[in-house]
């Protein structure tokens, strides 16, 4: 399924943004509900009856309505509940709403809370389906990802689902990924982690290879030759000189990972031939999906055709839904109206399906 989201005019973007945000909160949430969800009953076995999270007890009503009107406050003021979802004090998550269905934001390099800005309108738009946005910190937040690795990021992830399974009494997620934050979700539904079954579907916004990006700087090869030489030496983990990375620390395993051919984190790249990109992305026509491209990326090199790159993504994911936004940044900052249009769209198109019978 492909779809071209024209860009509108900042007034009609503005006007919906606003019209969502003046509208009331949604009713009360199931989430204080005593019955145990499919999933958490199937996940932990004949553990007996569900647990609720802290805020899930205090609240009387359960939905938006126990923060006082609705999930925004004001402008990058979110209301919602932080807790932790893990040991590492950086494994801290923010939700918005009390609802039993969630949609888990994962942001690229350098991320954070309140990454890009489509999340004020998005967290809006799920409430009124009765949806919660989660964002969360990992060990690759900020200034961390130079020494983690989609590995960890996997597993940091599966810590936050099975927190949301057996504390939040979740029926399902969805995983938005953003930049490199759609790499971690390649990475982790290609795990077969238990949790990971309950993932309800995927979004990709900007799916972009860093690789590509990186060979446009002058310094890059040189780099990436002495990354696989302290590889080679058994010295992975090493930092690699600061010129590297100008945001962060970075190892030599990490540097390798994201700018050299075939790096654990080379999965978008035009240059990969079909076979491998199915070999990477193949597993992705498990769950639902849709590929979110902004044609105006600015970390997509001119000589890469976007509309030919995306095509072949989607192939490679056995048919992914396709949107394009035409003349949309990597964040989509310029655009934010139709982002919030192709999540919402989909996530009620593919968000709820299989829910009934997740396991057939």
């Amino acid at each position: 399924m492909s779809l071209s989201v024209p860009s509108a005019s900042s007034a009609s973007a503005a006007a919906s943004t606003s019209g969502s945000s003046s509208s009331p909160a949604g009713a009360s949430s199931s989430s204080t509900s005593t019955t145990t969800s499919w999933f958490s009953g199937i996940y932990r076995g004949k553990s007996g009856t569900a647990k609720l999270s802290k805020s899930a007890s205090v609240a009387g009503g359960g939905g938006s309505g126990d923060y006082g009107g609705g999930p925004i406050k004001g402008k990058n003021q979110f209301r919602g509940v932080l807790f932790k979802y893990g040991p590492k004090s950086i494994q801290v998550a923010f939700k918005t709403g009390e609802y039993k269905q969630q949609v888990i934001f994962i942001g690229g390099l350098t991320d954070g809370l309140l990454a890009t800005d489509y999340l004020e309108p998005l967290a809006i738009a799920l409430d009124k389906e009765k949806w919660s946005l989660v964002q969360l910190l990992m060990s690759s937040s900020y200034s961390g990802f130079g020494t983690s690795s989609l590995k960890q990021d996997a597993q940091e992830i599966d810590q936050l689902v099975s927190y949301l399974i057996n504390k939040e009494n979740s029926e399902g997620v969805v995983l938005l990924g953003h930049s490199t934050g759609c790499q971690d979700i390649v990475y982790y539904m290609g795990t077969n982690a238990a949790c990971s079954r309950a993932v309800r579907a995927t979004i990709l916004q900007a799916p972009v290879s860093d690789r590509e990006y990186k060979a446009t700087l002058p310094e890059t090869p040189a780099l990436i030759d002495l990354a696989a030489k302290m590889i080679s030496e058994g010295r992975a983990e090493e930092l690699m000189p600061k010129e590297a990375d100008p945001c962060a620390p970075i190892s030599a395993y990490r540097y390798h990972s994201l700018c050299a051919y075939m790096g654990d984190d080379d999965m978008f790249s035009s240059d990969l031939s079909d076979d491998q990109l199915k070999t990477r992305l193949g597993h992705m026509a498990n769950t639902p999906c849709q590929v979110i491209f902004s044609m105006g990326d600015e970390y997509v090199p001119d000589y890469v055709d976007k509309k030919a790159l995306v095509n072949r993504l989607s192939k490679a994911m056995g048919g992914a839904e396709k949107v394009e936004i035409e003349h949309g940044n990597h964040s989509l900052s310029n655009r934010v109206h139709e982002a919030v249009q192709a999540i919402i769209g989909f996530v009620k198109r593919e968000g709820p399906s299989g829910w009934d019978d997740p396991w057939s």
